[in-house]
């Protein structure tokens, strides 16, 4: 069995698009689409665009008054990267050696086995990404920004440095206003302010919430919620509501989409987290926010003049393999550059209703 040409990059890469194009795709990776760029700087326009201004009256045969314009604020830094991989030992490759051909079950095995170390890689590659999109979405205390420590590294990224943000498009409900407290919550007033907020500050209408299943139940416990329920339908008073019966009264209340997601991640430590935190409502407008900013890693870069394959899945996520003549080892390295821009954030408004 020829070893090292059975886990070439280019073998893991069309694994992986195999094995991942039967998965449910992150919603971040929707919000945020991908794209490609040279290098680590990542410059781009945040989008305070505000609402349209009437043009200016003229008179025939006048040149034209030129506008500024609205609210275009250029952002810059420099990406962070990202890199692990696994090593393939000579005992792996002793463990092929016992097997004749690739078509025996043992070998079968041990094949699966190792592709599913370089899918992990990649999907944590892919976890990299996500945790950066819902950072953003849902930022923790109003705090608009990324921020992912390990290993050392410490990648700290302000998306609202003057706190301009926070003070418009961010609101911590307290006391009995809290989705906690059944009686005197009200979720669809709370989220038909941050609406009309948006929609004064930028034009733009949001159309769809965001949060978990946990802070759904809160939601959907809230009296104001129950109450519409029974004045649209008060035939039915004493009969059990669904919760697809209550969203679709808040749905049709508000004009927007209520989505729940809840997926979750390992971190560094290996410790569970849900994407969204607990007790956060992000509301967002229809359509891409911002782009998910790929560079190019020194392994895509270098990879041609070093003794190394590479290969690229996901628009930016560089998988490498190099082998060592002794001991006979084969590294398969996953490496990244990545980091959302926002362009669309003051069109984003999010709600901390949970204490």
């Amino acid at each position: 069995m020829d070893f090292k040409g059975l886990f070439t990059p280019a073998a893991i890469a069309a694994n992986w698009n195999e094995v991942y194009s039967n998965q449910i795709p992150y919603l971040g990776a929707g919000l945020f689409p991908a794209r490609k760029k040279a290098g680590l700087d990542l410059a781009w326009f945040k989008g305070s665009k505000g609402l349209p201004v009437s043009l200016m009256p003229s008179a025939f045969d006048a040149q034209a008054t030129f506008r500024d314009r609205i609210g275009l604020e250029k952002l810059e830094t420099e990406m962070p990267f990202f890199r692990e991989g696994f090593k393939l030992k000579e005992k792996d490759r002793q463990e092929l050696l016992r097997v004749s051909e690739a078509s025996d079950p043992y070998a079968e095995a041990i094949i699966a086995r190792i592709y599913d170390d370089a899918n992990e890689l990649i999907a944590g590659a892919e976890v990299v990404a996500e945790r950066m999109r819902m950072q953003l979405l849902f930022p923790v205390g109003g705090e608009l920004g990324i921020a992912i420590k390990a290993n050392g590294v410490d990648y700290t990224y302000e998306y609202d440095a003057d706190d301009a943000w926070k003070t418009t498009n961010y609101t911590a409900l307290s006391g009995t206003a809290l989705w906690s407290a059944a009686a005197t919550a009200t979720p669809i007033a709370d989220i038909q302010r941050a609406k009309k907020a948006i929609r004064t500050a930028t034009g733009s209408e949001v159309a769809i919430a965001i949060m978990n299943d946990t802070t759904l139940e809160y939601m959907l416990s809230a009296n104001e919620v129950i109450n519409r329920f029974k004045t649209y339908n008060p035939t039915i008073v004493s009969a059990v509501t669904t919760d697809e019966e209550l969203i679709q009264v808040i749905e049709s209340a508000l004009k927007i989409r209520i989505l729940s997601y809840n997926k979750m991640y390992r971190d560094e430590s290996k410790v569970a987290h849900t994407f969204v935190p607990d007790g956060y409502v992000s509301l967002i407008p229809s359509g891409s926010l911002g782009q998910t900013w790929y560079g190019t890693t020194p392994e895509e870069a270098d990879g041609a003049d070093a003794p190394m394959d590479v290969a690229i899945v996901n628009t930016g996520v560089a998988i490498s393999r190099i082998v060592e003549p002794h001991p006979v080892n084969i590294n398969t390295i996953a490496s990244e550059i990545v980091l959302p821009s926002f362009e669309r954030m003051d069109e984003v408004a999010t709600l901390k209703v949970l204490a």
